[in-house]
């Protein structure tokens, strides 16, 4: 089955085409950076436009890579939530568009669910051996900090969440306070190489630090807006320059780091996870790929953590994922809507091992009918 996905959430223009969830023919993207640098961050206004205008040529690069045409496409996956709602809408209703021209199935796609199925491009036996569950995932970006649990029926339950800044939004802040520009992501991971972490002490809200309990349900929660007012305060009146400005953006980093591993291994002991997936723009981070990697032989626990290729916005995800809910006929149609927000009941993922492999014999058993 080749599915067609759209991904326009945001700031990036992607589609993409992938066989059978597994198989990716094409992938292209184009980026808004240049569109929005000279704002400080994303505007949706001017998102939606430049999705209008890049859209099209997007999707035809996309079905000229993989050298099969729109007559060629059995779904299309396009995502509908979260994200920013001008630009979601673009997407959806060019993937309408489509489907209808076509007479396809049309899925939408959580975005958040999306990353996540980038672990199981990188690691196919999540598609099919239950003994890599349950696991636990961290969807890290900047829209989205939560970690959530997924059993081998695909069962899914987030267990923690940002109560304020996502940490891809505490990067993009912090490069703000630093006055390095945006996206702050990478600006303050080149800094961070050559500075010293322990050059400043920044705060690890919610994980026990300085010896304040934390509440129960605060355990697998995360908060970043004290670290970006803790910056703030030390910077000052005048950003700083040269080893010192390397320094805070070590310390800067290595807090968000730190959290981010603790609370997500933390988390896996809590359920006895077999597996962690890591997955969403901020795993692009190297720092923080070696510390999960560093703590994931600690616990002896398997660790995927998805291609950096695939971290960032992309429609592969959205494809790879569209195509498990269109094969269990779970298709919205021209009934699929936008949401600015994240919806924390996802039911059951069709993709997990136990869900693929009960709809697999669903398959058969109906052929054999």
């Amino acid at each position: 089955m080749n599915v067609l996905g759209i991904e326009t959430s945001c700031d990036e223009t992607a589609a993409a085409v992938v066989a059978d969830g597994r198989h990716v023919l094409s992938s292209v993207v184009s980026s808004q950076i240049a569109a929005h640098a000279g704002y400080g961050g994303v505007v949706p206004e001017l998102a939606a436009r430049e999705h209008l205008r890049n859209l099209g040529p997007v999707v035809a690069a996309a079905l000229r890579e993989s050298r099969l045409g729109a007559c060629d496409m059995d779904a299309v996956a396009v995502t509908c939530r979260p994200g920013l709602i001008p630009a979601l809408l673009v997407g959806v209703a060019y993937a309408k568009g489509i489907a209808a021209a076509g007479s396809l199935p049309l899925v939408g796609i959580d975005h958040f669910l999306g990353h996540l199925y980038s672990c199981f491009l990188a690691e196919p036996q999540l598609l099919d051996d239950s003994a890599w569950y349950p696991l636990v995932a961290a969807v890290v970006s900047g829209g989205h900090t939560a970690l959530l649990t997924v059993q081998a029926d695909g069962t899914t339950r987030i267990v923690g969440q940002t109560l304020d800044d996502a940490a891809g939004e505490a990067f993009d802040k912090g490069a703000r306070i630093l006055n390095l520009g945006y996206p702050g992501g990478p600006l303050i991971e080149r800094l961070a190489r050559q500075g010293d972490p322990a050059g400043h002490r920044f705060p690890r809200a919610l994980t026990g630090c300085g010896g304040k309990p934390v509440r129960g349900e605060d355990r697998f929660n995360f908060s970043f807006s004290g670290l970006k007012t803790a910056l703030l305060y030390a910077v000052g009146t005048t950003p700083p320059s040269g080893q010192p400005l390397h320094d805070l953006a070590a310390a800067y980093q290595a807090a968000i780091i730190d959290v981010l591993v603790r609370k997500t291994f933390d988390a896996a002991a809590h359920v006895s996870a077999r597996a962690v997936l890591v997955c969403g723009g901020v795993a692009c981070n190297a720092a923080l790929r070696t510390a999960m990697n560093e703590r994931a032989g600690e616990a002896k626990v398997r660790l995927v953590i998805a291609p950096a290729k695939y971290c960032t916005d992309n429609a592969v995800m959205i494809a790879g994922a569209g195509y498990h809910y269109v094969r269990t006929g779970r298709c919205d149609g021209m009934e699929t809507r936008v949401s600015a927000r994240l919806d924390p009941a996802f039911g059951v993922l069709p993709f997990a091992a136990g869900a693929w492999v009960q709809a697999s014999g669903e398959d058969s058993a109906a052929d054999a009918n």
